[in-house]
């Protein structure tokens, strides 16, 4: 690709690239597995297997829900390209470059970059180079992994943000075209225990309580750390068909609509596949010590143990309630 994505675009080193997975990303990545999952798999939404089959042959958009900043697409890349061969590109937020070694490492393992910095000029031109390049990258039948938002869900309430699918169609004149090319695939990850949950607690309380407080880098270090390393339990990375058949039925409605209003419908679509694909985890007296294990940890002034403690069990409990929600309600 020219010069316009010299700053954005993974680096295509394929000999390297394939060398190193063999010899040392795909071993680290099944050894953390082991090491701080009781199972990992790879799964499909109910009778849709040979649909997402034909989908990702085409070149899948995979956006999902956002549990952990490294391993959501670590994972899904090892998983489809150990069953299919294929090897999406990763979107990573600029911010999480607190080191000077990974911005280069993650570009010559297939990420790009998503710049958040930057004057309001700065970033709706970020925004437009971003969109044409992810665009490039689906005229050539790349897969392509990216979240459902700006950041992790910290209440468990996955929701599509309405910018990130502005951002996505911004190089194209027609939405629900630029839509049907980027193939949307909903991917619903499930982390039967989040190694990070405390820690996104522990945010919740310091913007409640300090006004305008930020994350610092080291605190993205932190969070990356835990995640990698921390106790996940039962894992599933559940593939749902893509929504272009969604698409297909319900086009001449949708041209009937404003913009922003099948930005909305496209959101709800996205939302309503990944909801009704959660996997619901059996909780009991165990897993009420485990929160008051979780709790303990965190270590901050003035800490406010009846508010953490409805954090985390938020957290945890807001995907039952959107599956239960998903299973009761329709979409367009």
């Amino acid at each position: 690709m020219g010069n316009e994505f010299k700053h954005i675009r993974a680096w295509r080193i394929y000999p390297l690239r394939v060398l190193a997975d063999v010899l040392i990303h795909w071993p680290y990545l099944q050894c953390i597995a082991k090491k701080t999952t009781t199972s990992l798999r790879l799964d499909y939404a109910d009778g849709a297997r040979k649909d997402i089959e034909h989908d990702i042959r085409r070149g899948a958009f995979f956006i999902t829900n956002h549990r952990d900043i490294v391993m959501d697409s670590a994972w899904l890349s090892l998983l489809v390209e150990k069953r299919y061969g294929i090897r999406p590109f990763i979107g990573i937020g600029n911010n999480l470059f607190g080191k000077w070694w990974i911005e280069p490492f993650v570009r010559f393992n297939c990420a790009f970059v998503v710049i958040r910095d930057g004057s309001p000029r700065e970033l709706l031109q970020n925004s437009l180079t971003l969109s044409k390049y992810i665009m490039r990258l689906r005229e050539e039948r790349k897969s392509i992994w990216l979240a459902q938002r700006e950041g992790r869900a910290k209440d468990g309430n996955d929701l599509t943000q309405h910018a990130v699918l502005k951002m996505l169609s911004m190089s194209s004149k027609d939405f629900l075209e630029a839509v049907r090319k980027l193939n949307f695939c909903p991917v619903c990850i499930n982390y039967e225990y989040d190694p990070c949950d405390y820690l996104k607690a522990q945010e919740m309380q310091l913007k409640r309580d300090i006004e305008g407080w930020k994350k610092s880098k080291e605190d993205d270090l932190l969070s990356m750390k835990t995640g990698i390393y921390g106790k996940k339990g039962r894992v599933v990375f559940r593939l749902t068909p893509s929504i272009n058949r969604w698409l297909d039925l319900h086009e001449t409605e949708l041209r009937t609509l404003t913009k922003n209003e099948q930005i909305e419908a496209v959101a709800n679509q996205i939302d309503h596949q990944i909801h009704s694909n959660y996997e619901i985890y059996e909780r009991g007296t165990e897993f009420e010590q485990y929160l008051q294990q979780q709790c303990d940890k965190i270590d901050i002034e003035n800490k406010d143990t009846d508010f953490l403690m409805e954090k985390l069990h938020e957290m945890y409990n807001n995907p039952v309630k959107n599956y239960e929600k998903s299973h009761l309600s329709g979409v367009l």
